[in-house]
């Protein structure tokens, strides 16, 4: 349980006990001794939880460093083993290194057995070769062999063995090739002559096609340039007949005449060329004159468009700040709709005459010089009572019931007096309120109670009406005010509008800036803009009409009025006079087209103003005067009714003065009704005992005496006393209420300040709306206007637009027209200049003359290809001699090659004899075979000593790899194993636990620092809340606030003493031992609220055992208003739960409240003394 609830409600146990939860007898904690408070403030802030943390840190933070200790010695421990491994790992290293040169001996052993086995292999090669040497001899023995028989077969196949020498044979060989070769020579010289007769003779033969092909073209072009001059002759004709050029003579023409009329024709192109250019310069300029005034309408368009633009713009601004504005206006309006003007000035009003009535009757009671006068009264009494006391001591004879008696009948006898003063002083208001009757003492209390409900009820219900009755009459002026404000709109529209208009005529017209003239400038405009149209359409139309004349003229060459036939040197003369009409009627159709457009842009922008002076007019004929009609019937409504709001106001306040003083006889009615009680209870008493002791007999009669005197001595000075008291009670009583009233008061003017700070606020805010929407209505119109004005600019730009292209088309179409005419007089023109070009091309190359030439050529050439055909058959026929004697040579010569090739072959027999010779005698110079073989039996023996020699080698490098083999079986041991791994784990270990030591050592500081961070932190925000409820709740002026003081109790150590203390001015005081009972009370209570706020975030739970024990009346209705601001701010916390047990029913009226809970538990006795735990709704 201990452990699950703190859990389940989300703060610890020491908060539970301390904070959330406390006994009215533990309630005072927070001003208890020192040790208490240290101890219940460190369970709070958990703080021995913190710090056994900060020793666990320390501590761990010890035992690191002795396992840092035995880590090194264990560090150190493998650093010996590793030595010692890199010790056997050298040795293995070194035994490595001996091997390794072995390993080279031994190759080089293994390098001269391989010399040793080559020479051996040379050996067996040298007996290899002899028997070889053997193999030739028998081999070129049996070739010889096979020689000599094919000498013998040659010998036999001679025809005839001719007995000369070799170089005879040789010389008459040589003789019968030159002269063979002299025969060939001539063979083919006679061959090359045929040859070159045939290339002759097929050359000629081609030349004389040639020529006649050459003579065949020759003649073609002759017939071609008789032609051509035909045509030039009748394309001349033509083009004079055709374009009127002049008369002409009878062809054919010369070339020279011929000539003349080219040049002519050529004349004309360039005039035809020139009048297209000119035509094209026209053209140019009356689409630039059209392009210009588009243009001009376009930038009058985008400077609207970009008007309107910025305008739209500048009204989408004064929107959002209008929007802004009326979320401002809307706020202030929601907060100042909850406030009562009339009921704050009244209830200011009632608390500042309540404040100079409470005044002047403290000053007029006189309480101090009453209270110093009773004083000394009541110093006498005392001491006769103490003289009488004595003598009753003396006589001591009484017994104790009749003390007893004594007693009651002095306490009956002072009740009646309070009752009967009560009565007394109360009496005329009491008959007051109940219509001269003065009811019995028991049924007092009832019909005073009866008499306040129904006065309650009566002015609840008129303060409903006048409440009603005020707001019809706020309503009223709400409305009056709105007229106001839209009667005032109604004329800055008006002013705005007039000052519109009269700013735009006096941009457009300086001799006109009155608004009545408008109708009038505005028709003028209209007429001037029809003129200046008109002109414009007759001076075009008179340019269309003579427009086409040049065309016609060029086309027809007759006028284009009269028809008459034109000339050339008139055509041209008329055709010149047409262009610079044409350039002048442009010029002048420029200057026509900008008046009319500047005219109807004039007519445009003052139509635009048309809609702006109708609304004008609306707003002075019939808009103003309406608003005014009905702002004279508002204002009568409201005379009405705030009459009428006077008179309820006025039965309400004598209501209410009826109720006041109803409510003032409820405090005195009731200590009369509490008295009479207690007289009834006490006269029973008094009865009982006078029946027991029967008074009515004798033998008390000096007793009686004694006792009365006494007893009216000690009445005397109870009345005294109690007269006292009660003085001192109503001067208190009266203080705190004067001091209550004017807390309220200044809490009503504060009020009354911040709603006409409100009021204030909300009428800045309408007149920055009322600027605002006149702003934007204004923006509004322009845009309107601008919007009114885009519509003519935009056609009358589409229409110059679509002038201008109609203009272009049609002037390109003229153009092109005259372009055509003069593009096919051209061609007629080039094809003219072609044949010319050609005809005199044909004189240039001069080919008649060239035609005669080439046939005397052709005669030649026949003449030449004869005698070549002559020549050709003597050469055939020495060609054929020549070969039948070249024959005859050539069967000697083969004789002499058969004698040669015998010879030959006989020499090769010799020469094969020789070569046996000579490997016979090379056989014997390399020696026998017995040597060579005893050579290698040598070689044999050298082998086998450097085998040995490598074995022993062999033999040493396997001593060097057992070693190395023992070593790293010692490597291999358990000690050794993995020892780098191990030496690199436990130095790894050793880093990081010392790592991990100062990582604690820091946390350790951080938790310190943190610790520390965190109390400061929570103990300024204790604090701040501690010094804001003080400052609501304590109503005294001797302590401004109170604070807990937190100091460490020595340094390097988290462990704090508290103190609560107390501050005036400067001066700072320890609060135990210096306070009253209240102010402990309400220190201990605003502590723990503190302490609630703080720390039970997830803990809504606040239970108060009598918290007002202790307090006066005003610091319990502070204490009141500061739980009820505490509830309104954490109402939105689900799990805020407030449990207050109190006996002061003052207190829980205060805070309790319909708007904070339903009903509350009343705890009472029965007659046998059982508690019984009844719900009671709130209000009952």
């Amino acid at each position: 349980m201990d452990r699950e609830i703190p859990a389940l409600m989300g703060v610890s146990k020491a908060i539970l006990e301390n904070v959330v939860f406390v006994h009215q007898d533990e309630s005072n904690w927070p001003l208890q001794e020192p040790a208490i408070l240290k101890r219940k403030f460190d369970d709070i802030f958990s703080a021995t939880r913190y710090t056994k943390a900060l020793d666990v840190l320390k501590k761990l933070h010890k035992d690191q460093g002795q396992e840092i200790k035995t880590y090194k010695l264990k560090l150190e421990n493998l650093q010996t083993l590793k030595d010692a491994a890199y010790k056997l790992r050298e040795s293995i290293g070194h035994d490595q290194e001996k091997t390794e040169f072995l390993k080279s001996q031994i190759q080089e052993l293994e390098g001269n057995i391989r010399n040793v086995d080559s020479q051996i292999h040379h050996t067996e090669a040298t007996i290899k070769e002899l028997r070889k040497i053997q193999e030739q001899v028998s081999t070129k023995t049996a070739e010889r062999s096979t020689l000599f028989k094919e000498q013998q077969k040659q010998y036999a196949a001679l025809s005839e063995e001719n007995e000369d020498t070799d170089e005879e044979l040789k010389e008459w060989k040589n003789k019968f090739e030159e002269r063979i070769a002299i025969l060939e020579s001539k063979i083919s010289k006679l061959d090359r002559e045929m040859t070159d007769t045939e290339t002759k003779s097929s050359f000629l033969k081609q030349t004389i096609s040639d020529y006649i092909w050459e003579n065949s073209k020759l003649q073609n072009e002759a017939e071609a340039h008789m032609s051509l001059r035909n045509e030039r002759d009748s394309t001349i004709q033509k083009l004079f007949t055709r374009h009127n050029l002049g008369s002409l003579p009878g062809a054919p023409f010369s070339d020279d005449v011929a000539l003349n009329f080219s040049n002519r024709i050529q004349k004309r192109l360039m005039d035809l060329e020139k009048d297209l250019q000119d035509k094209k310069k026209a053209n140019e300029l009356e689409l630039k004159t059209a392009w210009d005034c588009y243009m001009e309408a376009n930038d009058r368009w985008k400077n609207v468009e970009a008007q309107k633009q910025a305008k739209a713009e500048i009204k989408n601004g004064v929107l959002r700040r209008i929007e802004e504005k009326e979320h401002e206006h809307d706020s202030f309006e929601f907060q100042i709709s909850n406030v009562n003007f009339p009921h704050i000035d009244e209830r200011e009003k009632n608390m500042r005459i309540e404040v100079e009535r409470k005044t002047n009757q403290l000053a007029e009671r006189e309480f101090e010089s009453n209270i110093r006068q009773k004083q000394s009264e009541l110093y006498s009494l005392e001491q006769k009572i103490k003289a009488l006391n004595r003598e009753k001591d003396i006589m001591a004879g009484d017994s104790e019931d009749r003390v007893k008696l004594s007693l009651k009948k002095a306490e009956l006898e002072n009740h009646k007096k309070k009752h009967r003063k009560i009565l007394d002083e109360y009496k005329e208001r009491i008959r007051a309120v109940l219509k001269g009757r003065l009811p019995p003492d028991k049924d007092l209390k009832k019909e005073i109670t009866q008499a306040l409900r129904s006065l309650t009820m009566e002015y609840d219900d008129l303060n409903s009406k006048s409440r009603e009755a005020e707001k019809e009459v706020h309503m009223l002026q709400m409305r009056i005010e709105e007229v106001n404000n839209n009667l005032s709109k109604l004329h800055k529209d008006m002013d705005s509008r007039k000052r519109f208009i009269e700013s735009k005529l006096q941009s457009l017209d300086k001799q006109t800036p009155s608004i009545d003239f408008y109708i009038k400038v505005l028709e003028s405009a209209k007429e001037k803009r029809d003129v200046q149209k008109s002109k414009y359409n007759i001076a075009d139309g008179m340019r269309q009409m003579f427009d086409p004349f040049e065309r016609v003229a060029r086309a027809h060459h007759v006028c284009p009025c009269c028809e008459r036939p034109f000339s050339a040197e008139e055509e041209d003369d008329f055709v010149k006079k047409q262009r610079v009409k044409a350039a002048s009627s442009a010029e002048h159709m420029k200057v026509l087209a900008a008046e009319s457009s500047n005219a109807d842009s004039y007519f445009q922008q003052l139509d635009k103003l048309r809609t702006v002076y109708e609304d004008h007019v609306k707003i002075c004929k019939e808009n103003i005067p309406l608003a005014e009609k009905n702002l004279a019937d508002l204002t009568e409504d409201l005379e009405q009714k705030s009459q009428a709001l006077d008179d309820v106001l006025g039965v309400l306040a004598q209501i209410k003065a009826d109720k006041d003083s109803v409510e003032a006889l409820i405090q005195p009615i009731d200590m009369a009704d509490r008295l009479f009680q207690e007289i009834q209870t006490w006269q029973k008493q008094v009865d009982d005992l006078e029946y027991k002791l029967d008074f009515r007999g004798q033998g008390v009669k000096s007793m009686e005496e004694v006792q009365s005197e006494l007893t009216t001595l000690q009445s005397t000075k109870d009345t005294l006393h109690n007269h006292l008291e009660k003085l001192r009670d109503e001067q208190r009583y009266m203080e705190n209420d004067l001091s209550n009233i004017q807390i309220r008061w200044h809490s009503l003017r504060e009020e009354k300040v911040r709603a006409a700070n409100m009021l204030q606020d909300v009428k800045k805010a309408e007149e920055e709306l009322d600027r605002l929407a006149e702003e934007k209505s204004q923006l509004e119109l322009d845009e309107k206007h601008l919007a009114e004005a885009l519509s003519p600019l935009f056609k009358e730009k589409d229409k110059l637009l679509s002038d201008y292209n109609d203009l272009k088309v049609k002037l390109n179409r003229e153009f092109e027209e005259q372009s055509e005419l003069r593009r096919s007089y051209q061609q007629e023109v080039d094809s003219l200049t072609k044949v010319t070009y050609k005809i005199k091309e044909y004189y240039d190359l001069k080919k008649g003359e060239r035609l005669q030439e080439l046939r005397e050529k052709q005669s030649l050439s026949e003449s030449q290809l004869q005698s070549c055909e002559t020549r050709k058959q003597e050469i055939l026929g020495e060609l054929n001699k020549s070969k039948d004697l070249m024959r005859n040579q050539d069967q000697l010569k083969r004789n002499i090659e058969d004698n040669l090739n015998y010879r030959k072959t006989k020499a090769e027999v010799d020469e094969l004899t020789r070569e046996i010779e000579s490997l016979e005698e090379r056989k014997l110079k390399i020696g026998g075979v017995s040597t060579i073989e005893s050579e290698l039996v040598k070689l044999s023996q050298e082998r086998e000593r450097l085998l040995s020699e490598l074995n022993r080698c062999q033999g040493t490098m396997s001593v060097y790899q057992s070693n190395i083999s023992k070593h790293k079986i010692d490597l291999n041991q358990t000690q050794y194993k993995d020892i780098d791994k191990r030496y690199f784990d436990q130095l790894i270990q050793l880093k990081t636990t010392e790592m991990a030591n100062k990582d604690l050592d820091r946390y350790s500081k951080a938790l310190d620092k943190a610790l520390l961070r965190f109390h400061t932190m929570k103990m300024e925000e204790i604090n701040k809340i501690i010094r804001e409820l003080w400052q609501q709740t304590y109503r005294g002026q001797d302590i401004d606030y109170i604070s807990i003081q937190s100091d460490s109790e020595g340094s390097g150590t988290r462990s704090y003493s508290y103190r609560v203390v107390m501050q005036t001015g400067d001066a700072e005081l320890e609060m135990r031992g210096r306070c009253s009972a209240g102010q402990k009370v309400l220190a201990s209570l605003i502590i723990r609220l503190a302490l609630a706020e703080t720390f039970c975030l997830n803990c809504g739970i606040l239970a108060l055992d009598e918290p007002t024990t202790n307090l006066d009346a005003p610091n319990s209705e502070s204490l009141a208003a500061a739980l009820l601001r505490i509830m309104e701010d954490r109402k939105g916390q689900e799990n805020f739960q407030l449990i207050v047990i109190t006996h002061d029913e003052r207190f829980a009226q205060l805070i309790g409240q319909r708007q904070h809970a339903e009903k509350y538990y009343r705890v009472t006795k029965d007659d046998h003394q059982h508690s019984i735990i009844q719900a009671q709704e709130i209000f009952d």
